[in-house]
């Protein structure tokens, strides 16, 4: 996974007018939890900005001005209700030999047969939790929605994967192709029927009676 890097400067105060200054110098307090301690640090808000401000997931560095470097996750973050100006960030520090929860987004491919045929293509969800190691943690969950006909789905137990455990069940539906007032039958469907319509004749012969002759 793609990894993010946060300079950062330790907090001696933790106090309501401390964070207030903070906040008004641009800076935004922040608290790494996870390890032996938290770890009170401020940042400039615009370091946030790649992080925060985007549908992909990253891991962090945190390089703190004593000389410190943490690896970590984004776990929490809070905005101003009004101005939607970062307020405080909470992130979880990562172990090589931990394994961690994170939401990743679902990244599909391709073009639905289904959707070619007038189907909906409807994202049930747009991001899944699993759980892994920090050196399996992947950028995103690819599905190639490209043999989706309409009235197919693919469920979480699709997708399982020996790296990461999803939490979730296996009858979760991350995107599924619906019909619509336009969407027409599949071409090979089609095929298919035209093939038993002409197997049927025989079919029926074989255990039909032989019609009465006509006087």
């Amino acid at each position: 996974m793609k990894s993010i890097t946060i300079n950062g400067s330790q907090r001696e105060s933790v106090g309501k007018k401390a964070t207030k200054a903070l906040r008004n110098a641009g800076q935004v307090p922040c608290v790494l939890y996870g390890g032996e301690k938290p770890v009170h640090f401020a940042a400039a808000e615009l370091a946030f900005s790649k992080l925060v401000y985007t549908p992909n997931a990253h891991t962090v560095v945190i390089n703190l001005d004593n000389g410190e470097t943490l690896n970590a996750v984004l776990q929490d973050i809070q905005f101003h209700p009004v101005t939607d100006r970062i307020l405080h960030i909470d992130f979880y520090q990562l172990f090589e030999d931990k394994e961690i929860a994170l939401n990743i987004p679902v990244q599909l491919v391709g073009n639905s047969r289904g959707v070619k045929n007038g189907g909906v293509l409807r994202r049930n969800n747009r991001k899944l939790r699993i759980k892994a190691l920090p050196v399996n943690l992947p950028d995103f969950i690819e599905i190639d929605i490209t043999p989706l006909k309409i009235g197919d789905k693919v469920s979480v137990g699709d997708l399982l994967n020996e790296k990461y455990t999803f939490l979730h069940t296996d009858n979760t539906v991350v995107c599924q192709v619906r019909t619509s007032r336009v969407a027409v039958e599949d071409e090979e469907d089609d095929e298919e029927l035209e093939e038993g319509a002409e197997a049927a004749p025989a079919g029926e012969a074989e255990g039909a009676e032989a019609p009465a002759a006509q006087e």
